[in-house]
């Protein structure tokens, strides 16, 4: 097939596809660039990215979905947990944090009694704090956990479990504050990835994400919207 294109519709279609390549921004019609030299009808296919970038992210839960995976979780939980025993809930800042504040309203109102919430930072934990190839001062914030962790079985909660490093720091700064009957962890996400033998016990979502993506969580109390993307 061949077509006979008007040079200045070609550089014009030529600038557009430049911009594509460079500049991926939200829902761009591919199909309306190449409408314009009458290479396919327009419209209707789009390209989702952040402006400037050329990064493709991909939406793997929207805020109706994040919602019903808490509930799940939830539900789970509860499930599996004696009702005779104490249960607290321990979020790994900074996102662990605003879905264990979440889930602890949640488990209240299904047991019609306080279920404590807490929040773990675990900077002097990591087990790269002292890494040569580090430059960057850590951050320390504070760790704010107002009641006693022993003989309480204790859900932590992070937003994405990857290679499990996190969740050992997080164990190991819970291991400093008392001695909890039982640690369960809850994640938002779970991803490939571990680099330690460590596993979540309640798992919101699987992520078939390739290494070297970049699942990124977003959240209304911290992010102003819930979503979840790989980019």
């Amino acid at each position: 097939m061949v077509f006979s294109i008007k040079r200045s519709v070609f550089e014009n279609f030529l600038r557009n596809l430049a911009f594509i390549s460079c500049s991926c921004y939200t829902q761009y019609n591919i199909q309306n660039v190449f409408s314009l030299v009458g290479l396919l009808p327009a419209p209707v296919v789009a390209c989702t990215g952040y402006a400037g970038t050329g990064a493709i992210m991909k939406v793997i839960l929207d805020s109706g979905q994040i919602e019903q995976v808490l509930k799940d979780l939830t539900g789970r939980i509860l499930s599996e947990t004696p009702a005779e025993m104490d249960i607290a809930v321990i979020g790994i800042r900074s996102r662990g944090e605003v879905l264990a504040q979440r889930l602890s309203g949640q488990l209240s109102q299904k047991l019609g009694k306080d279920v404590p919430c807490g929040t773990l930072d675990i900077t002097l934990y990591r087990d790269d704090l002292n890494s040569p190839q580090g430059s960057a001062q850590p951050l320390v914030r504070t760790t704010e956990i107002g009641f006693d962790i022993d003989d309480k079985i204790i859900i932590l909660v992070d937003d994405v479990l990857y290679t499990g490093r996190s969740a050992r720091a997080a164990m190991d700064a819970l291991m400093d504050l008392g001695r909890p009957r039982a640690i369960r962890l809850a994640v938002l996400v779970d991803r490939l990835g571990r680099e330690l033998p460590i596993q979540a016990d309640y798992t919101g979502y699987k992520a078939d994400a390739a290494p070297g993506k970049l699942v990124q969580v977003s959240l209304v109390e911290s992010d102003g919207k819930d979503e979840v993307v790989i980019e």
